[in-house]
């Protein structure tokens, strides 16, 4: 197998639009974005409701297609890609956390992160068992497998959200407002696991729509209408965005 470069392009946009039509009327909720993200970064997403930045994420994740473009992950064209072809690359490629947790509050934290192999297939349960177990303890909660969700504090849950996201080793880790229910001192530690996930090798690419958060990341992507109109290194002053200098 050939391996991949560190810094080759995991991600990329070219045109994209995604429309909705509301009755008679169509919604542009991207238009024409193009977009770039190589192995091992971590990029904020940011922009005010109605900006397309929900939208965007989705279409990163496989869980939506694009109106026109082109949507490559790892080289490979998904706008070509059967229902059951996305399916199958999301499954594989791309680990999801999200801001309201989505555990099933009647598995404990190892079955919880068990779930996307079973959803796989291909692995024995001693196997799945094992990798679930591997996931937890990268995330700080191997002593915590056997609690349920109702045992476990917010940031606990989040964590255990995490590893579930990285249990198929995926190419990108999606994480949309992976803060929002948390509070402060606990959205310091989530972020503080990033980082370190980040420094692993990990790809992350997270939507926020606080900027101390997205600070954490080192290249923030700003939306409006549906375009990207900023895109730059975290802490820099220079914007390299369509019309903006």
């Amino acid at each position: 197998m050939t391996q991949t470069k560190p810094n080759s392009t995991v991600i990329q946009l070219k045109a994209v639009t995604r429309v909705y039509k509301v009755g008679v009327e169509s919604i542009h909720a991207l238009a024409g974005v193009d977009f770039e993200l190589g192995r091992n970064e971590y990029v904020a997403i940011m922009g005010p409701s109605g900006s397309g930045k929900s939208t965007l994420m989705n279409i990163l994740g496989c869980l939506d297609r694009c109106t026109s473009g082109i949507y490559e992950l790892d080289g490979r064209d998904t706008t070509r890609l059967s229902a059951a072809g996305l399916a199958r690359v999301r499954n594989a490629q791309i680990g999801f956390v999200f801001q309201s947790f989505e555990l099933l509050p009647r598995l404990n934290a190892l079955k919880n992160v068990e779930l996307p192999l079973l959803y796989a297939g291909g692995e024995g349960w001693l196997n799945r068992k094992a990798r679930a177990k591997e996931a937890l303890t990268k995330v700080g909660l191997g002593e915590r497998v056997r609690h349920r969700p109702n045992q476990l504090s917010g940031g606990e849950k989040q964590r255990v959200a995490i590893a579930r996201a990285l249990v198929n080793r995926p190419s990108i880790l999606l994480a949309d407002e992976p803060t929002g229910n948390l509070d402060t001192r606990t959205s310091l530690e989530i972020m503080t696991l990033f980082e370190q996930l980040h420094r692993d090798g990990q790809t992350i690419i997270m939507v926020t729509h606080e900027d101390d958060i997205a600070r954490h990341a080192k290249r923030i992507v700003r939306m409006r209408d549906g375009k990207i109109v900023a895109d730059e290194p975290t802490g820099s002053s220079r914007l390299v965005a369509e019309g903006v200098e």
